[in-house]
C-alpha cells in the first residue's frame, strides 16, 4: 500500500494545496475525470467545512492533515481536523432538491454532493480530532483491457 500526506494550516488558503494533493493521487490511481472531480469536489467540501465551521472563533488555526493510501483497489482520502465534533453523514440530504436552485434553502447542498460522489465515506472522531475517511474504487485493469 502507498501512502502519502500533508499537513496545513486550517486555513481557507490552504483548499488550493489540498485540491491540488488529492487532484494528484487520483490521476496516480487512474480514476476517470468524472471520479477526479467527485473526489476533489467531497475532499474540499469537507475541508472548507473544517475551516470554516470547525475552526470557527479559534485565536490560532489548528492544521487540517491529508493522508492518502492507494491500493490495487482503492485510492482512500483521509483528512483530519482539530475543529468541533461534526458527522456530515448526520446532515439530511437536501428535501428540496427537486426545486429550482433559486428556490432552494442554502446549505447542506455540499456535504450531500460529497458524499454522494464518492464510492464510500465514514466518519470517526479520533483523540479529539475529526476523520473524513473517502474511498473511490480504482478502475479494474482487467476490465479496462476486455473493454479496450
Amino acid at each position: 500500500m502507498q501512502t502519502n500526506s500533508l499537513t496545513v494550516p486550517a486555513t481557507l488558503d490552504s483548499l488550493a494545496p489540498i485540491g491540488t494533493f488529492v487532484l494528484a493521487a487520483a490521476d496516480a490511481a487512474g480514476l476517470s475525470k468524472p471520479a477526479r472531480y467527485r473526489l476533489r469536489l467531497a475532499a474540499d467540501e469537507l475541508a472548507t467545512n473544517a475551516v470554516t465551521h470547525g475552526s470557527a472563533g479559534a485565536a490560532v488555526p489548528g492544521q487540517i492533515d491529508v493522508r492518502l493510501e492507494m491500493d490495487e483497489e482503492t485510492l482512500t482520502v483521509i483528512l483530519e481536523d482539530p475543529g468541533v465534533p461534526f458527522d456530515p453523514s448526520q446532515v439530511p440530504p437536501p428535501d428540496d432538491l427537486h426545486l429550482p436552485a433559486e428556490r432552494r434553502d442554502a446549505g447542506g447542498l455540499g456535504v450531500y454532493l460529497a458524499l454522494e460522489g464518492v464510492d464510500r465515506f465514514s466518519y470517526e472522531r479520533v483523540g479529539g480530532r475529526n476523520r473524513n475517511v473517502l474511498v473511490m474504487n480504482r478502475p479494474n485493469k482487467e476490465r479496462m483491457k476486455d473493454e479496450g
